[in-house]
């Protein structure tokens, strides 16, 4: 090609080539055997000219070669860099790649219980490790260059987003930052503010996967494409199968055949057999069929989202009854021997309580289930494995999506609804695309699958929607912490605390929906000018007119309620004046009439031995009708007071179900009462009449000269409009206000309740409040005031272990579940005081109007783990312990190392000579041991 330019192009060409060599980037490009991408390459050209980068990029397409990039260049220049990464277990598999690529003594890692060569030139760390390290100010920070933050879209999560701006925020400005996401939809928006807050930021959005997604539907026996392939057509404009829309038809007009009135006469034969015939096309087939299918028709290795974790397991033991086998005999045994060499520190008896040989059937059948109630070294394996092609089903829960590195030929979603823990809800758009972003392997897989299974009134076109939409919206979840408030006002006062809190993507966000808002306002001033003009009248001021008519119509309104209240109130009287026996006249209502009152159904706290309802319901009076009726009626159906007509005894033997009991009373009620006529209820004079402030306002509006105006009524209309429109603006403004320095007023309260007890003092920070910037995590607070009031003085390690695990611990129950156990003695009373402190703290924080319903503040200690850490902590054997505690053992090993970390903070914040110190560090060493401290995954 060359031949053919001429020798001033060739020129040209040679200088490119000599100053591409001269680059950082060019040998850095030769360490890999595979060419950069474009927008690899563009993201890594912007780092060596000195730019900060966000890069936003689908799962699987190489973000992370952009990090690696810093990390080549922090070496080259001498520098250190940092590579952070939002999970411990990212980190492990971060640091073994880096140590394969630069060797072990330039690479460090720190995951908080973990600290390999900390002081290297590389270190990967989770990302609350940074953040620690910069309110402590640490030695390590010297010579940094570089911080990667690898899957910088957590900064969305609501329990840890913070830490990301917090370390975005704090990080010095000779700092480069490189920041990896996935696609999000405001990518640019997120880059404005880093551009604000971090200098010049280079933005490179890549929509472009590797390797390409087809999806899928699997109905019965056939495995259906999701979109029509025509030419032109692309994205989100991709028709929907015709097949597809055609099969939720026949479904959706299926007749449903039963059986016949008369009982035992089924279905017709020839209808039988058509629906037989129906549904041999359409069915949601079992997972072992799925896994099969998929075998045969080559989409494995294949990772399964099935969003519960018992679901995993028995789609897991599915697989093994019906004898599914996907390893030939020489995979089996290389499964048994990395199995068997990956768990020979876990003994025996541990190895059996957590169904360790039933796990390993599967695995060598190359099935295996992947969710966080597993072992962290059995999550590991199966990594591992299905990395190797030796698991080739993965039954997972959607935490798999967050990072691990584990991507398959194809994803399949059994169902399009979640738990989000309050309610069944769809996934979103969002969810669909870090979910089947797992499907393809870079390098191995031509093309990745996702596959939806078929379910009974499945929308095609719907899934559709879900897979040609590309909306990830990044949301800051930061909120200010009183550890946060106090590190922040050691460093930097009070004053430049604020205005670094003023920095935040949150107050970021929320000034620019104001942007939006304020626009609205000012359209509704320019209306509001028109409409003063359509309102004008040549007799008077029409806008006083109009507020006298306001006036008297918000009195009658006024009055109006009232008398509905008091009406209400003396209907309620009237009932709770009722007594089994008492012969009534049911004013209105579906049940009007003529009935006996069984049980007067009085509010709780006033039954008389009577069933009770809440009091807000009011009396709601069990009665029989004179129709043979028994009902519990409610207080709409007594606008009036009711009064008792006559009175009748009501046979010990009545039974209300007895249909024939409720005939002989009833016949009884209306030959007794059956000629009274309830008397009518006279109507009272209207409070209106006699209201002297109405009489004024209508006499005001009467002498106003616009009163005699031919178009009073047309400018009424307009002066209607005006005051609609001004109150909606009125609601706009206060919206813009509270959305202002939202992030400030809070700090602000923070700082105010912190002062209240004697954490800060103005601009310096007490001795109090140093030993709270030494304690991270929800209940930093309160952890200090058990500290500060002595709450754990003479504990045992055992006994702190149980105390410490209150504030970490969440139940996955619901809040009405049974009291959990909890340990005798001092821990019982310790526990106590801990709740009764939290107490005071939840009333102070009222005070100071510190919402914990806006993650801020303290929520109640859970003691749902004491027992548990009690038991571990003395010594007590895995078995015994899980089995007690009926917890899985991956959330029991989380939950430990949760709790390790929490007595750490404890023994470094308590002081040093005191017993509290030294009991935390004995119960670290409690905790840390057997399946707890084999495994490496936190």
């Amino acid at each position: 090609m060359t031949e053919d330019m001429s020798p001033a192009e060739r020129y040209a060409a040679a200088k490119l080539r000599a100053a591409e060599q001269a680059t950082a980037l060019a040998p850095f490009r030769e360490m890999y055997d595979f060419g950069l991408d474009p927008f690899q390459i563009e993201a890594c050209e912007a780092l060596e000219a000195g730019k900060g980068v966000l890069v936003a990029a689908p799962t699987g397409s190489g973000k992370t070669i952009v990090g690696e990039f810093a990390v080549h260049l922090a070496l080259e220049q001498g520098r250190k860099c940092f590579y952070t990464t939002p999970i411990k277990a990212l980190s492990n598999q971060k640091f073994q790649d880096l140590v394969k690529r630069y060797g072990a003594d330039k690479v460090g890692l720190l995951t908080g219980d973990n600290s390999v060569n900390s002081e290297a030139p590389v270190v990967v760390m989770t990302t609350e490790v940074l953040r620690n390290m910069l309110y402590a100010g640490s030695r390590s920070l010297t010579g940094l260059g570089y911080v990667v933050m690898d899957e910088v879209h957590y900064l969305s999560d609501r329990f840890r987003g913070a830490v990301w701006e917090e370390v975005i925020i704090h990080l010095p400005d000779s700092v480069t930052l490189v920041s990896l996401s996935a696609t999000v939809s405001n990518a640019e928006e997120f880059g404005d503010w880093l551009d604000t807050v971090r200098g010049d930021t280079e933005v490179i959005v890549s929509e472009h996967r590797p390797v390409p997604l087809w999806q899928h539907v699997l109905a019965g026996r056939r495995i259906y494409d999701l979109f029509e392939e025509r030419e032109g057509q692309s994205g989100s404009r991709r028709a929907v199968n015709p097949d597809l829309e055609r099969l939720a038809r026949m479904e959706n007009s299926r007749p449903t055949f039963g059986r016949d009135k008369r009982r035992g006469r089924t279905m017709r034969e020839a209808d039988r057999e058509r629906e037989r015939r129906q549904r041999s096309r359409i069915w949601t087939p079992s997972r072992p069929e799925v896994i099969d299918r998929l075998d045969n028709e080559g989409l494995l290795p294949a990772i399964t989202f099935i969003f519960s974790r018992a679901g995993c397991e028995a789609a897991v033991q599915q697989c093994l009854y019906s004898g599914l086998r996907l390893n030939d005999q020489e995979g089996r045994e290389e499964v048994r021997r990395i199995v068997e060499a990956r768990t020979a520190g876990i003994a025996d008896d541990d190895l059996h309580v957590l169904g360790y040989f039933e796990w390993l059937e599967a695995l060598e059948r190359g099935i295996a289930a992947h969710h966080a109630g597993m072992l962290p070294t059995f999550k590991e394996v199966v990594e591992e494995l299905f990395v190797k092609g030796l698991v080739k089903a993965v039954f997972a829960t959607e935490t798999l999506a967050l990072g691990i590195n584990m991507p398959a030929r194809s994803v399949v979603l059994e169902k399009l609804v979640k738990w989000n823990g309050e309610q069944h809800a769809d996934i979103t758009p969002g969810e669909y695309t870090q979910l089947t972003g797992r499907a393809g392997r870079r390098g191995i897989d031509i093309e990745g699958h996702a596959v939806v299974l078929w379910q009974r009134g499945m929308d095609p076109g719907a899934v559709a929607g879900l897979a040609g939409t590309r909306t990830y919206p990044l949301r800051s979840s930061f909120k200010p912490s009183y550890n946060m408030a106090v590190n922040l006002v050691s460093q930097f006062g009070r004053h430049r605390s604020r205005e670094l809190l003023e920095m935040s993507f949150a107050q970021f966000q929320a000034d620019k929906s104001v942007v939006g808002i304020t626009r609205q306002v000012q359209k509704n001033e320019e209306g509001l000018t028109g409409y003063r003009g359509s309102m004008t009248c040549r007799l008077g001021d029409f806008e006083e007119y109009s507020r006298l008519r306001r006036e008297l119509k918000d009195r009658e309104t006024e009055l109006a309620r009232q008398g509905a209240a008091q009406r209400r109130v003396a209907a309620a009287a009237a009932l709770e004046k009722l007594k089994p026996g008492d012969v009534i006249h049911v004013p209105t209502g579906k049940f009007a009439g003529l009935a006996l009152v069984l049980d007067p159904g009085m509010p709780s706290g006033r039954t008389n031995g009577h069933r009770g309802f809440d009091a807000q319901d009011g009396p709601r009076p069990l009665v029989l009708t004179a129709e043979r009726q028994v009902k519990r009626l409610a207080s709409i159906d007594f606008p009036v007071p009711v009064e008792a007509l006559d009175r009748m005894r009501i046979p010990k033997s009545f039974n209300a179900r007895s249909p024939q009991s409720r005939r002989d009373l009833a016949s009884a009620l209306r030959t007794k009462a059956g000629h009274l006529v309830p008397s009518r209820h006279r109507k009272p004079r209207s409070v209106a009449a006699d209201d002297r402030e109405i009489s004024r306002l209508r006499a005001a509006l009467r002498a106003h000269p616009c009163h005699g105006c031919d178009e009073r009524e047309d400018h009424a209309r307009w002066a209607e409009r005006y005051h609609r429109l001004l109150r909606d603006t009125r609601q706009l403004e206060r919206r813009i206000e509270g959305r202002t320095n939202t992030i400030a007023r809070t700090f602000d309260r923070i700082c105010a309740l912190l002062t209240e007890l004697d954490y800060l003092e103005g601009d310096t920070v007490t001795d109090e409040g140093r030993r709270l910037a030494r304690l991270y995590g929800e209940l930093d607070l309160l952890a200090s005031e058990c500290l500060r009031d002595g709450v754990w003085e003479g504990l045992g390690p055992a006994e702190l272990a149980a105390c410490a695990s209150a504030l970490v611990y969440e139940s996955r129950q619901a809040d009405d579940a049974v009291a959990p156990k909890l340990p005798a003695g001092k821990a019982r009373d310790a526990l106590g005081e801990m709740v009764r402190i939290w107490g005071r703290l939840d009333a102070l924080e009222e005070d100071h109007r510190i919402n914990q319903a806006e993650g801020v503040g303290q929520r109640e200690p859970d003691l749902g783990f004491a027992w548990a850490a009690y038991r571990w902590a003395s010594g007590f054997g895995l078995d015994e312990v899980l089995r007690e505690a009926e917890m899985p053992a991956g959330d029991f090993v989380r939950w430990c190392k949760q709790l390790i970390d929490v007595l750490g903070q404890i023994a470094a914040a308590a002081p040093p000579e005191g017993t509290v110190s030294r009991a935390a560090r004995r119960a670290v060493d409690g905790v840390l041991r057997g399946v707890v401290a084999y495994s490496s995954v936190g």
